[in-house]
C-alpha cells in the first residue's frame, strides 16, 4: 500500500471528509439554518471560512452537516445494495439455468430504466425525503453487484477445491458462503467503494433536481440548487459544495482503484 498513489490519496481526501462529517455530529461552529439577516453574503472570513449565503447562514458549518447526511445516504446505498446483489449473484450464479437467466434478465431491465424517472415513481407513491431517495438508489445500484457476483460464482463454482468439497458431501449453503464468498470479497469490497463514489454523484444529484433531502435538513446537491440564482454575486455558496462534492467522489474512486490494484496488480 505504501507504492499505491492511488489508494494513499484517497485514503487521505476520504479521511479528511469523513472527519469532518463525523465532527458535525457533536460541533458546528454555527448552527446549520441559524439565520443572521444582516451578515448575508459575507464573502469568506476568520469567522466564517466558506462565507454565509442569502440566508445569512454559515455555508462551513452547513457544508459539514450536509457531509453527514450524503455520506449517510450513499453508505445506507452502497451497504444494501451490496447485500442484495450478493445475495442475488451468489444465488444465480451458482444455481444457472433457467434461474439464472431469469435474475440476469430482471437486473438488464432494472439496470435500463432511467434512475430521474424511478426516483419520480417513488416520490409519487412514497413521501419525498432521505428514505425514498435511499431506496430508488439502491435498486439502481443492486444489478452492478449481482453481476460482479455472479462473474465470480461462474469463475470459481468448477474449480477443484469446490468439486472436491461437494464429494465431501458438504451443504451448498456451506459451500457458496464458506468456501466461494471469501475468494470473491476482494472484489466485492473494490466496488463497494468505487459504489460510494458513484452514490454520492447520484445523491447530489437528484437532492439537486429537489427528489432527495429535504430542507431543513442541508444537502450538498440541495445547497448547489439554491446557491445558482446568485452564482455570480456569491460564487461560494456554489463552490463549497461543489469542491466537497469532487473531492468526496474522488477519494472513494482513488480508494476503489487503488484495492483493485492492490488485489489485481498481477
Amino acid at each position: 500500500m505504501r507504492r499505491n498513489g492511488d489508494f494513499r490519496t484517497g485514503a487521505v481526501l476520504a479521511l479528511v471528509v469523513l472527519v469532518l462529517s463525523l465532527v458535525s455530529v457533536f460541533y458546528l461552529p454555527y448552527g446549520y439554518n441559524e439565520m443572521v439577516p444582516e451578515d448575508r453574503f459575507l464573502s469568506p472570513r476568520a469567522a466564517h471560512l466558506m462565507g454565509t449565503d442569502n440566508f445569512g447562514r454559515d455555508v462551513f458549518s452547513r457544508v459539514m452537516a450536509g457531509g453527514r447526511y450524503t455520506i449517510t445516504t450513499a453508505l445506507l446505498t452502497v451497504a444494501g445494495a451490496a447485500l442484495a446483489g450478493s445475495s442475488l449473484g451468489l444465488f444465480s450464479g451458482y444455481a444457472g439455468g433457467l434461474i439464472d437467466e431469469c435474475v440476469m434478465r430482471i437486473m438488464d431491465t432494472v439496470s435500463s430504466f432511467p434512475g430521474i424517472l424511478l426516483a419520480l415513481m417513488m416520490v409519487s407513491l412514497l413521501k419525498n425525503g432521505p428514505f425514498t431517495l435511499t431506496s430508488a438508489l439502491l435498486i439502481l445500484f443492486v444489478p452492478s453487484f449481482t453481476r460482479i457476483m455472479r462473474s465470480g460464482v461462474l469463475e470459481y463454482k468448477n474449480r477443484d477445491f469446490v468439486l472436491l468439497a461437494r464429494i465431501w458431501g458438504i451443504t451448498t449453503p456451506r459451500l457458496v458462503f464458506f468456501h466461494i464468498l471469501p475468494n470473491l470479497l476482494p472484489s466485492l469490497l473494490s466496488a463497494s467503494v468505487l459504489g460510494l463514489s458513484n452514490a454520492i454523484l447520484a445523491e447530489a444529484t437528484m437532492s439537486y433536481l429537489g427528489l432527495g433531502i429535504q430542507p431543513p435538513l442541508p444537502s450538498w446537491g440541495r445547497m448547489l440548487s439554491e446557491s445558482q440564482n446568485f452564482l455570480f454575486n456569491a460564487p461560494w455558496c456554489a463552490l463549497a459544495p461543489g469542491v466537497m462534492i469532487m473531492i468526496t467522489v474522488l477519494a472513494f474512486h482513488y480508494l476503489g482503484e487503488g484495492l483493485r490494484r492492490r488485489y489485481y496488480r498481477g
